[in-house]
């Protein structure tokens, strides 16, 4: 009896072990990691980061035991660590079965110091495994700014170039105040950061210095997402705002501009102008008044919309817009009205808007037209197109033609929209090449000079 007993208790024991599962580590196996380094875009100070990560990958069969994974440069660090979820500096005997990977993930925070130019910091991870020491360095660029929170501008003032200006929670230009800014100044808007003017805005861009407006995460996949910021509001009050070589990019609308001007002159000048990347509008006239010359308009859901009348004058700007994995291109490239619907009701106010040795196109698929005019009641609703190449397949109703080039593709020179890479200048053989009018804009976009009839669009052929 007590034998019996004692080989079921054997039994008993036998089973239990061989269902229990031992990890079995492999002593001379390797880690891998993914790239060398953890590079980090640009990162304002005291703003922090995104946080990137990589992996460490066991590529063994069997399990592998870590003997450590430590941040270099310690709690001093500017760097922040996280490994498979637990914050830290340093990590002692971490397990990664077989075939398997860990994250291990890092942010930055950089703190403030005299620096006027970018400046780099750098760190590394050691990891420990089976006598064997790997390192992942890291590395930031660190940039101080002039930051701006929830401010009116209550007195005139000019930013300068030394330092970048983030601006969170919105600027405001007070009635009666004017904003001048430098060439070469970069102005980062936070996604909730419009800047309204109610009075003036002076942009000073060069060809060699442009005045950047671009949202302020600068890190990957962000730093070219559409609709980063909200953009630049003209409002009633406002007037004699000069924007000269301003590039306005990855808003969720670029310029808008709404009553008309208080005096003599259009309420807003736009000069050798790049509006890029707009998730909704480019720009957009309400019952308001634009003169845009040497302008790229391109790659916006709506490139520009004019509504409720107003007037408008377009001359050597290329306007263009391809799909992408960004923004669809599913609405015309320009959209002029008379009128403005609200609360069931129709107000209108005239219209006048012409574009003169211009480019308006699109790629197709969504988009037959790409110039609609509408008109509603009594009120004048005209467009002009002189020497304009366009895409549409029926003409634009109450607009005026002069040599204009319907369906011709300008050959731009490159287009590849995969790789999000567009150069709008024009190719040998494009029928936009000297088909423009003699006008006061003898150089273009790019400072070159137009010699005799000029081409078409913002780029004279070189």
């Amino acid at each position: 009896m007590i034998t019996r007993l004692l080989l079921l208790l054997l039994a008993g024991t036998w089973f239990l072990q061989s269902c229990t599962k031992e990890s079995v580590f492999t002593k001379d196996g390797r880690v891998s990691l993914t790239d060398d380094t953890l590079h980090f875009d640009t990162v304002f100070t005291t703003a922090g980061s995104v946080t990137q990560y990589f992996l460490i990958r066991n590529e063994n069969r069997q399990s592998i035991r870590i003997s450590s994974i430590e941040l270099m440069g310690g709690t001093s660090s500017f760097f922040r660590m996280n490994v498979d979820g637990t914050p830290g500096t340093s990590f002692s005997n971490v397990e990664i079965e077989g075939n398997d990977s860990m994250y291990v993930f890092v942010s930055v925070n950089i703190n403030p110091n005299s620096d006027l130019l970018p400046f780099l910091i750098r760190d590394s991870v050691k990891i420990q495994a089976n006598g064997t020491t790997s390192f992942k360095q890291l590395e930031a660029w660190g940039q101080n700014a002039r930051y701006i929170r929830n401010q009116k501008l209550s007195t005139t003032q000019t930013w300068t170039r030394e330092l970048p200006y983030v601006i969170l929670g919105g600027v405001l230009i007070d009635t009666n105040v004017t904003l001048t800014i430098q060439p070469g100044t970069r102005i980062h808007l936070n996604a909730d950061a419009p800047m309204i003017i109610d009075g003036t805005l002076i942009v000073n861009g060069s060809k060699a210095d442009s005045v950047v407006f671009q949202g302020n995460r600068l890190d990957e996949p962000y730093r070219n997402f559409p609709g980063s910021w909200p953009g630049l509001y003209f409002r009633g009050s406002s007037k004699n705002n000069q924007l000269t070589y301003a590039v306005i990019k990855n808003a969720y609308q670029g310029i808008i501009t709404e009553q008309p001007s208080g005096n003599s002159s259009p309420k807003v000048v736009l000069t050798n102008c790049i509006i890029d990347n707009i998730f909704d509008i480019g720009v957009m006239g309400i019952n308001s008044s634009i003169k845009a010359d040497n302008c790229l308009i391109t790659n916006c859901g709506n490139n520009i919309v004019l509504i409720y009348g107003g007037t408008y004058q377009f001359t050597h700007c290329t306007v263009v817009s391809f799909s992408n994995s960004f923004v669809t291109h599913k609405n015309p490239a320009v959209l002029a009205t008379n009128f403005v619907k609200q609360n069931n009701q129709v107000f209108t106010a005239p219209l006048s808007a012409s574009f003169t040795n211009s480019i308006i196109w699109g790629s197709e698929g969504f988009v037959e037209n790409e110039i609609v005019v509408q008109k509603e009641g009594s009120a004048a609703a005209s467009l002009l197109l002189q020497h304009v190449l366009f895409r549409s397949k029926a003409d634009p109703a109450n607009t005026t033609f002069t040599n204009v080039i319907r369906n011709e593709d300008p050959r731009f020179d490159s287009v590849d929209v995969v790789k999000r890479f567009y150069n709008f200048r024009l190719k040998e053989g494009s029928p936009a090449l000297n088909k423009g009018m003699i006008t006061p804009l003898i150089t273009d976009l790019d400072g070159f000079p137009r010699v005799g009839l000029p081409d078409l669009g913002c780029f004279e052929k070189q």
